[in-house]
């Protein structure tokens, strides 16, 4: 297990690495999380719901997705509330307070899924959440060190040394924590170190002496490595972007939602040379965009009221005609002209922006799914998946896509305006590089930039990605180490329990 001094310490990015590094040694590697809070999720192949990251490090271990890597997601709908979904199935809304009694309910289910990977797999990599020594927590914590004394698995606790306070948070995180979840604790791993090693070389030996811990590496800070795929709100605040080497580069804006999902969606966007990608959250950072995106969201309505509390809407209804307009999912749904939702919000029948002639109706069952197909008119095939509770109806304009049906039956979906607007409930449709290279020259054309596509499909680079890492945590990570520590983990069907 790899559990962290705080959030955005480096848990995510461990793991995946770790994955494909074992995946490289010709394991059968499986990643687990057992409760991911998140807007940022997947469709399994069988159309269940996991975490982002879960998939990223499923893709690094070279394996595919399944529900048990992540049998408990909370998708926060507001500062209080999550929709929690068990096993890929969505089974209801809990408040932060009411959430411990479902956890208690869901510990079986956890230890069950990650019993069950474990006999499928040579290693299971586990991730933590959050700190491992919330101390207020511990009595309901399912996914850090009760977790891996339930399932009688060692832990490596990751520490961000680029915040300041590395050794304090070490030290503290071990105190902190009862005896029988601190003999769970059997190393360290200092990340995003910056300089030279022999400057804390003292500092470990210390750390070393007062906890009996070994520290099993300190991982370099990877620069201005794109990080892919990240989920933790600490990262999405990131302003840190590639800069566009092209005199006039293709301007893209993405409206940053309060309640944003599914960030993924971009990633290829940012590994394009010919584009300068941007947040927007106020109506001056549209002016000279030629591309504005609309993404997902996992609270449409409340974000829609957000728009307008900002004048987005009126920015957005007044931009150029030769400026294209995306939206994804719920930015989709909030382009067309009423939102009636009952069961999301409650807040019934919402007036849309007006841009797409289309109207969306929540309700069950929830749409769960990987769809492919081809965009209307074209062979310029397109793949991605759909997770939404909002039916959208389209009144007018074209369809954008020509989708694969279940039934055989082709799913004319998306809609399409004649002032350049488009709207698709899928995300990842920006992973087809046909389609994204083929958006991006109509958008350069129209507004006079230079677009010269990324040579590397898309899913080489990230695969690439994930090989830089397991580079990295191989040259800097003991982890021949971390494997003779797996063998140590009791079998799966002998665990202690809860």
């Amino acid at each position: 297990m790899v559990v962290g001094t705080t959030s955005g310490a480096g848990k995510s990015t461990v793991v995946a690495s770790l994955c494909r590094a074992l995946a490289r040694r010709g394991l059968r590697v499986a990643p687990f999380k057992a409760q991911n809070m998140s807007n940022h999720a997947a469709v399994t192949t069988d159309g269940g719901e996991i975490g982002r990251a879960q998939a990223l490090q499923a893709l690094a271990a070279r394996v595919e997705t399944d529900r048990r890597m992540g049998p408990v997601l909370l998708k926060p709908s507001a500062d209080s509330t999550s929709h929690v979904v068990v096993m890929g199935e969505e089974v209801g809304v809990d408040d932060a307070v009411g959430y411990g009694e479902r956890a208690a309910r869901v510990r079986p289910v956890v230890l069950e899924a990650l019993s069950s990977l474990r006999r499928d797999h040579d290693v299971v990599v586990l991730e933590g959440a959050g700190g491992a020594a919330e101390i207020n927590l511990l009595e309901r914590d399912v996914v850090n060190l009760p977790l891996a004394a339930a399932a009688g698995i060692p832990a490596v606790l990751v520490v961000d040394v680029d915040r300041g306070g590395s050794f304090a948070a070490a030290y503290g995180t071990w105190a902190l924590l009862p005896e029988h979840l601190r003999g769970r604790l059997r190393g360290f791993v200092l990340n995003c170190f910056r300089g030279d090693k022999a400057l804390i070389t003292d500092g470990l030996t210390d750390l070393e002496r007062r906890t009996g811990v070994p520290v099993l590496g300190v991982l370099p800070h990877l620069g201005d490595h794109l990080m892919l795929g990240v989920e933790d709100s600490l990262d999405l605040l990131d302003a840190r972007r590639p800069v566009s080497h092209v005199s006039d580069p293709v301007r893209v804006a993405v409206v940053r939602l309060p309640h944003l999902a599914n960030p993924s969606d971009l990633d290829p966007l940012l590994l394009e040379p010919s584009v300068e990608l941007r947040w927007a959250s106020r109506p001056g950072d549209l002016e000279d965009a030629d591309l504005v995106i609309l993404p997902g969201s996992r609270a449409t309505v409340a974000d829609l009221g957000w728009l307008r509390q900002q004048g987005l809407d009126r920015a957005l209804g007044n931009l150029d005609r030769r400026v294209r307009l995306f939206g994804l999912c719920a930015g989709y749904q909030m382009l067309g002209g009423v939102i009636h939702d009952d069961l999301e919000s409650g807040a019934g029948t919402v007036e849309g922006l007006g841009l797409l002639p289309v109207e969306t109706t929540f309700g069950r069952p929830k749409v769960v799914r990987r769809s492919r197909g081809k965009v209307v008119g074209t062979d310029i095939p397109v793949e991605g998946y759909q997770i939404r509770w909002g039916q959208v109806r389209r009144l007018g304009g074209q369809p954008l896509f020509r989708l694969d049906g279940a039934d055989g039956v082709p799913e004319l979906e998306g809609c399409v305006s004649d002032r350049h607007i488009r709207g698709t409930s899928l995300h990842g449709v920006f992973d087809s590089d046909r389609l994204r290279h083929a958006l991006l020259w109509k958008v350069a054309a129209a507004r006079g930039r230079t677009f010269v596509p990324s040579g590397t499909p898309y899913h080489d680079a990230l695969d690439a990605h994930v090989e830089h890492l397991a580079d990295w945590v191989d040259e800097h990570l003991d982890v021949d180490g971390l494997l003779a520590l797996a063998g140590e983990a009791a079998l799966p069907g002998q665990e202690p329990g809860w």
